[in-house]
């Protein structure tokens, strides 16, 4: 059996983990990417597991991303993101990953792709699935990027060194338009569900919110306990099928059920007490609004970053849900605390309103990033499989 061998490297960004590739170590054209891609994950797996690859089982352990020269003339790099499938051979690149975009600068200046002088680096990097600008700022140690620091991101053991990552223009980066359907607020036509209230906002990534409520929940449960419930989670992707057609992703419903991990579906809720994954507690007051969400029929241990930024903009937006559920209170240049299984997350977003609607104009978080292991990744020659 003959197997092909790639240098790369495996990281940590955020709450993700990917393999992270040089473009130029890759054949032309994404169409010749899918097998080589499924191949390292160890996709298609029936069983979930991906052991026979470096994947998880996991959507947010089942990732790649790919850098090479800027396309874009303010970039200094740029970043294609896959979502590779588990079960199904089908890898994805209609949206970015926003925690594994905090892995992007901290790679580029590591391997030498950026050159940098002096105790800060500033990474300008093009997302060629969204084609938007994010701005990577974080401290260099010895010429690499810091790791050790004291900023605590929910979701991850210890601290590290934080990263500020500035997504610069984020609406429309999957539709063109912050708000796909023209609406703050939507009714959708779900099979097996019925008319429900739901906001369409398409920022960083494109995310449908209903309240949690309005499925029975009351917005605090965990990943596990959603997990356990196949019909809630057969509702969701209902859910996420007809705002995937509603927002002009997909021409019907079979074509939504191939781009499978955009919209991302949430459930909100209003701030309550709720449990967290490491057993500690969050108050009503630690949060202003609770969120869980779904990508690729799971639901996550911790929000994924695009999504928290998307939600963070849609309650800056009146009359859509988040808005609606979002603590009282709250001035518009407050930062927006997102309460979710890990604990929670902190984005700052800033919106304005212009002839021609809502316009998205920046959202900023920080992650931590860590190279754990570099080297030659291998996945079997096409003709073998």
């Amino acid at each position: 059996m003959r197997q092909i061998g790639l240098r790369a490297v495996f990281m940590r960004g955020g709450t993700s983990r990917a393999l992270m590739l040089r473009a130029e170590d890759l054949p032309l054209g994404r169409e010749r990417w899918t097998p080589i891609f499924l191949g390292l994950m160890g996709s298609p797996d029936p069983n979930g597991r991906q052991l026979d690859g470096m994947g998880g089982g996991l959507s947010s352990l089942s990732k790649i991303c790919v850098i090479g020269p800027p396309s874009h003339p303010e970039a200094d790099v740029d970043y294609t993101f896959a979502q590779v499938a588990i079960r199904d051979a089908a890898v994805d690149y209609s949206g970015n990953c926003g925690n594994m975009s905090s892995a992007v600068g901290p790679f580029a200046i590591d391997e030498g792709i950026v050159p940098t002088a002096g105790g800060h680096a500033v990474v300008r990097i093009f997302n060629t699935n969204t084609r938007k600008l994010i701005v990577a700022r974080f401290a260099i140690d010895d010429g690499r990027a810091a790791v050790d620091g004291a900023f605590v991101l929910p979701g991850v053991a210890g601290s590290g060194a934080p990263i500020r990552l500035e997504f610069l223009d984020p609406g429309g980066a999957a539709t063109g338009r912050l708000l796909p359907s023209g609406n703050a607020l939507d009714r959708l036509s779900v099979n097996g569900l019925g008319q429900i209230e739901a906001t369409m906002i398409d920022a960083a990534n494109p995310c449908v919110f209903v309240a949690a409520d309005s499925l029975g929940l009351s917005g605090v449960e965990l990943p596990d306990e959603i997990e356990a419930r196949p019909d809630l989670l057969a509702r969701l992707e209902a859910i996420r099928v007809a705002a995937s057609l509603r927002m002009g992703i997909a021409a019907d419903a079979g074509a939504a059920s191939r781009i499978p991990s955009i919209p991302k579906v949430a459930a909100i809720a209003p701030p309550q007490r709720a449990p967290t994954l490491s057993g500690a507690a969050l108050a009503a007051a630690d949060a202003d609004i609770h969120v869980r969400m779904i990508s690729l029929g799971q639901p996550h241990r911790a929000v994924p970053l695009t999504g928290a930024m998307c939600l963070a903009v849609a309650t800056r937006i009146p009359g859509s849900l988040p808005h609606r559920l979002l603590a009282a209170g709250r001035a518009p240049t407050d930062s927006v605390r997102i309460a979710q299984p890990s604990g929670v997350t902190v984005v700052d977003a800033e919106v304005t309103r212009a002839d021609d609607g809502w316009r998205a104009i920046q959202a900023t978080v920080y992650r931590t990033a860590r190279r754990l292991m570099e080297g030659v990744v291998y996945y079997r020659a096409p003709s073998d499989r």
